[in-house]
């Protein structure tokens, strides 16, 4: 009885760890996803991509939000 008992709880800690690994990269997968496009979007436009701004090029010195009004990408 004890042994299905340990199962029991490994299984309920399992499944809980899944969720939150899953619950991370849920809220980070997205952010990296739309960060890589941004500074690909600032490097072919010219530009590079510092401190969350495009310094030089198209969308000089336009942040993610600047650049996403302005048409680009």
């Amino acid at each position: 009885m004890k042994e299905a008992a340990g199962e029991a709880n490994m299984t309920v800690i399992t499944i809980v760890l899944i969720g939150v690994v899953a619950a991370v990269g849920v809220i980070f997968i997205p952010r990296l996803l739309n960060n890589m496009q941004m500074r690909s979007c600032c490097t072919e436009a010219g530009g590079a991509w510092s401190g969350n701004k495009c310094m030089g090029g198209t969308f000089d010195g336009k942040t993610l939000d600047g650049i996403k009004s302005a048409g680009g990408c």
